[in-house]
């Protein structure tokens, strides 16, 4: 992040969870930690935010533009989106934890664990699960989206089933430490930056998971929306999977 974007970040986040976190409480604000801090860094002005429109409400309407901040569950925006598209430009804010420190809390005494980093880390292919739940808007003009990556802590219940209260476990907040990249989709040309240049001219599902370093079965869903966003089309087939190519 810029200088000026790195402050007014801090700024959200002092703002929803105050400078001393343990005094206010992990978990005031419940899920909702995240997308509220993000609500306030794309539009801290308070009379900007919870606008209605029609029968829905907007996170952020500056009277231009509106601004979702989605955390999860994009099929829930279905039908928002047909009301909000025809009428204004709408941003998708998609907050996706690359880095991620996971801090326990003990039920009865209330006490945290000291942090531990998670061996997993997130990428902006994970977006694509929920796009394609909203796929039938990718290709209206009107939509834009901003997949934030960004370090968070997690806090989690000692709640679980398993011996040690983890499998199984609830999570009780997320918040955001750091944002580290966003990548903007503007137009169906942006998806381009999702295909792998390492990519030989014709692939597979398989070939393209393992240039990209994620899961065959994320690959599928990745390539589905890029064929469906007019990136690569389908030139073949070998055995049962589509041979695939770049379009020209």
């Amino acid at each position: 992040m810029q200088n000026q974007e790195a402050l007014r970040f801090e700024e959200a986040k002092k703002k929803i969870i105050g400078i001393d976190r343990q005094r206010l409480g992990i978990g005031t604000y419940g899920e909702k930690t995240v997308h509220a801090i993000f609500k306030n860094f794309y539009e801290p002005d308070e009379d900007k935010q919870e606008i209605p429109i029609d029968r829905y409400v907007a996170d952020i309407y500056n009277g231009q533009e509106i601004i979702e901040i989605q955390t999860r569950q994009f099929n829930r925006m279905r039908d928002k989106l047909a009301v909000f598209l025809p009428l204004y430009p709408v941003t998708i804010v998609y907050p996706i934890p690359r880095e991620k420190w996971v801090i326990w809390i003990d039920e009865n005494s209330g006490e945290l664990s000291k942090k531990r980093k998670s061996p997993k880390r997130g990428n902006p292919y994970e977006a694509f699960k929920e796009l394609y739940k909203i796929k039938m808007f990718l290709k209206d003009p009107n939509l834009k989206l901003k997949f934030v990556l960004t370090d968070m802590e997690e806090y989690r219940l000692l709640n679980g089933w398993s011996r040690d209260k983890k499998k199984g476990s609830t999570r009780y907040d997320r918040i955001p430490t750091d944002i580290v990249k966003v990548v903007d989709i503007e137009c169906p040309q942006d998806y381009m930056q999702f295909v792998p240049i390492e990519l030989e001219d014709d692939f597979t599902v398989k070939q393209f998971a393992k240039a990209a370093h994620i899961p065959e079965k994320q690959s599928q869903v990745v390539l589905n929306i890029l064929y469906h966003m007019g990136i690569v089309e389908r030139v073949g087939k070998k055995g049962n999977a589509y041979i695939y190519c770049v379009k020209a």
